[in-house]
């Protein structure tokens, strides 16, 4: 009998936990997956605009580059050497017929100057509230003798009558020479002007 309680008590400690024994280490929680957020759904672009657009780009190439396309405009990098079939092709495949406005950008980082042609159409109904523009660069002279130096580019004038003006403006202001351009004189400044092209940032007024 006195070995039974014997047997039961030494159970009996040996189910209670010893002092001794180290405490259990916490199983340690998962920290939340965090959430990939979504990338940034990219903005549609207008049909129409990005038509025109592809049209241009699978024909030259890499003579062009996108620049942007929004509603009812479409922008279009073209190489000195392209300008002229490019333009071309926007008369006779996408129906711009004329020229509103040809601007210049002077940039003397660069060493050149870039000249934008903004193309529309009086008669294609489609294109009535459409400007494509055309921007290309010319080779910027740090001392510059208009005519007789590098800074040239092709001329519209035989593809769109309305820049005749234009280029000239383009010519006397910041120096771009437009080879075959039936009249490259000056438009406003007097033919005696010696000084740096007005429209280019280096020029300064003088005695100001």
């Amino acid at each position: 009998m006195s070995s039974e309680k014997e047997t039961v008590e030494k159970k009996t400690e040996d189910s209670k936990p010893s002092s001794a024994q180290a405490p259990e280490k916490p199983i340690p929680t998962k920290k939340p997956t965090p959430t990939k957020t979504s990338p940034k759904e990219e903005v549609e672009l207008p049909a129409f605009e990005k038509g025109i657009a592809d049209k241009i780009i699978e024909n030259f190439g890499e003579k062009t580059t996108l620049t942007f396309v929004k509603p009812d405009r479409v922008g279009i990098k073209v190489t000195r050497e392209a300008i002229h079939e490019v333009a071309e092709f926007a008369r006779d495949v996408l129906n711009y017929d004329h020229v509103d406005s040809v601007a210049g950008v002077d940039y003397p980082a660069d060493k050149e100057i870039e000249v934008v042609y903004h193309l529309s159409s009086y008669t294609d109904p489609t294109l009535d509230r459409q400007i494509l523009e055309l921007a290309t660069r010319a080779q910027r002279e740090d001392d510059p003798i208009p005519g007789n130096d590098a800074t040239k580019l092709p001329s519209l004038r035989d593809i769109f009558y309305s820049v005749e003006f234009h280029e000239r403006e383009v010519f006397e202001m910041l120096g771009v020479y437009f080879e075959g351009h039936p009249d490259n004189r000056r438009l406003l400044l007097p033919e005696d002007w010696a000084d740096l092209p007005p429209l280019r940032k280096d020029f300064r007024n003088k005695g100001r």
